[in-house]
């Protein structure tokens, strides 16, 4: 009787929702060995690592130290939020431990493994007293107490007992972590404080749109810049023009605020730097250059940077010069006049002259040719245009804003770029990261691009399911958010009314994922996880033994022991256990797989195995 008693107990205390008001005991944490053999030190070459991830042990004190220095030489308001956004990230980078350390777990033990690393990594103690969360419909309430904060320690150390609550980077990381885990933007406040004389501090958390105006002031901190939307995005202006939208205007009215609603969205300390130089640039005329890969969202920075500036009263003309014939570039920049060439039946000014007193936009500068780049230098240096065909030159005011996702060092070694236009544009060259580089930015995207989805095609999808999401999270997004707005899109129409999108509704084009399966031992080095020994063990231990070997020498190149073993016979055996350990729900084994029931079944097919 008593073994079955702490069962009911026991299953009691995991409820994935709690009732509303009820208190949560904090003994109801899972176990926190699993966090804890995922932490190593190699004091030997001064790395300490969770997970993947490489951390540093800090004194407290150095942390006041810095704090003081920052309220100091910044201000209170600045200092708060540069911690507040190195919080979030930090929160975010935990997030995405939780699906990887507790798989198999229901969600409240997933969410545990944020609060759980919070004490881990010693920042302070977190009792939970009530937690509201399902991940599919979007909802969440959560409020916690955070016991022997170091945060605040260290500023009443400094500055005594204040009138405002001072858990900055906690709150950033509670906000973090939460967004990240819910796929969504998700607020914590703090409505107690140690700092305020008060025993302990408590955390209110709940999506954005929830808290109202109340929680104006504390947004702010996260948003990068006033003219970005930073962590709300809420996006619920149905006119919010695309950064990749087809139909997008490619020039602009002559208004202050028509690109007002540009999807300037994140949070991540790579978003802020881009933010802080376009907000150090706009007020001057220098030319500015835009640096990154292909969809990063180049062409929404330089509309903020035109906006925000002096000249967003003029026009903003954007050129892709990859979609200019090749014969037409310098017409289409310059101008023609009548008999210009053989087609040229009437005068015409070009986009230099449309965007006089505004900003040009050159998207795509490095296929320019050679021609027309030699005219583009003469333009920048004397701000003097001449038409095709014209005998006259014409002054024209114009700030230039250039965009390439090509290395134009590499061009101009390669003799397909002038160097000397390289150094004219590259005045103040702005590197713009991507995707994958600012993964912490999902959750502010994927909310903004849901609501705009749901309504410009009429449906009631509720959310992401914790699959999608952990999905999205391991996906390297090579089409950077491009691509994300084109899956989103697809995962809206694709997802059932009033239902979630589940992974099936999103990857559909043979997508793969970067599936992390090896560990770090104590000395750094890479070694194979449990998950590769599960997958690969496709019926036999010896067989999973093999691959592992294998994979392990690849890797570490050295040499392996034992009989050859191919690309083909790996990949078999982690067909043959996805299929097992689903029970031979070949659905569920290609979600697990990160790929499409079919691929699995063509793949299963053509290698001979039972489907």
């Amino acid at each position: 009787m008593g073994t079955q008693r702490k069962s009911e107990q026991a299953e009691e205390a995991m409820k994935l929702v709690t009732p509303k008001g009820a208190r949560v005991d904090s003994l109801r944490y899972p176990d926190i060995a699993d966090l804890m053999s995922r932490l190593r030190f190699a004091p030997g070459n001064g790395r300490i690592w969770l997970d993947d991830q490489r951390m540093v042990l800090l004194h407290a004190q150095s942390l006041g130290t810095l704090r003081r220095e920052l309220i100091d030489s910044l201000g209170i308001d600045a200092a708060r939020g540069l911690l507040t956004r190195m919080g979030y990230n930090s929160g975010a980078r935990d997030a995405e431990l939780a699906a990887k350390v507790r798989p198999e777990n229901n969600v409240t033990e997933m969410f545990a493994v944020g609060p759980q690393l919070h004490m881990l990594e010693g920042l302070t103690e977190v009792e939970p007293v009530r937690l509201e969360i399902d991940v599919e419909k979007g909802q969440y309430y959560g409020e916690f107490l955070w016991k022997g904060c170091a945060e605040d320690e260290e500023h009443v150390r400094i500055y005594g007992i204040g009138a405002e609550p001072v858990c900055w980077t906690q709150i950033g990381y509670a906000s973090g972590y939460t967004s990240v885990f819910m796929g969504r933007p998700i607020l914590y406040r703090e409505v107690e404080c140690r700092a305020l004389g008060q025993a302990y501090c408590r955390i209110i958390g709940k999506p954005i749109e929830e808290w109202g105006e109340e929680a104006a002031n504390d947004l702010r901190f996260l948003k990068a810049q006033a003219f970005t939307q930073g962590l709300a995005a809420d996006g619920d202006r149905t006119e919010s023009v695309s950064s990749y939208d087809a139909f997008a205007p490619r020039e602009a009215p002559a208004t202050p605020t028509a690109f007002g609603d540009v999807n300037m969205v994140g949070a991540s300390p790579g978003f802020n730097a881009v933010c802080h130089m376009i907000r150090r640039v706009a007020a001057t005329r220098a030319t500015v250059l835009f640096l990154g890969e292909s969809g990063v969202g180049k062409e929404v920075f330089a509309r903020t940077l035109h906006r925000i500036s002096n000249r967003g009263a003029g026009a903003f003309v954007a050129v892709n010069c990859a979609a200019i014939p090749e014969s037409l570039v310098e017409s289409e920049l310059f101008g023609v006049e009548k008999g210009g060439f053989t087609d040229a039946t009437q005068s015409r000014p070009g986009r230099f002259e449309r965007a006089n007193g505004g900003t040009l936009f050159l998207d795509e500068i490095g296929i320019l040719t050679m021609t027309a780049q030699g005219k583009l230098l003469r333009t920048l240096q004397e701000g003097e245009i001449e038409r095709l065909g014209d005998t006259q030159t014409r002054r024209v005011d114009v700030r230039v804003v250039a965009a390439t996702n090509l290395d134009l060092r590499d061009e101009v070694r390669a003799g397909r770029f002038r160097e000397d236009l390289y150094f004219r544009l590259n005045v103040f060259p702005i590197r713009v990261p991507s995707l994958r580089e600012r993964k912490e930015d999902l959750p502010v995207l994927l909310n903004h691009l849901l609501r705009k989805y749901r309504e410009r095609h009429g449906r009631k999808v509720s959310g992401f399911t914790s699959r999608a999401i952990d999905a999205m999270l391991s996906y390297n997004w090579p089409g950077n958010i491009r691509e994300l707005e084109n899956i989103v899109e697809r995962g809206v129409i694709l997802a059932a009314d009033d239902g979630p999108i589940d992974v099936g509704h999103l990857f559909i084009s043979g997508e793969t994922f970067d599936l992390s399966l090896f560990g770090v031992d104590e000395h750094g080095s890479l070694l194979p996880s449990d998950k590769l020994n599960e997958l690969a063990g496709a019926g036999s231990g010896d067989e999973a033994e093999r691959v592992t070997r294998k994979v392990t020498s690849l890797l570490m190149g050295t040499e392996s022991d034992g009989a050859p073993l191919s690309l083909d016979d790996i990949e078999s055996a982690l067909l043959k256990s996805a299929v097992r350990q689903a029970s031979g729900n070949l659905s569920a084994a290609a979600r697990s797989l990160g790929i499409t029931r079919a691929q699995l079944v063509y793949r299963l097919k053509s290698r001979g195995l039972r489907v």
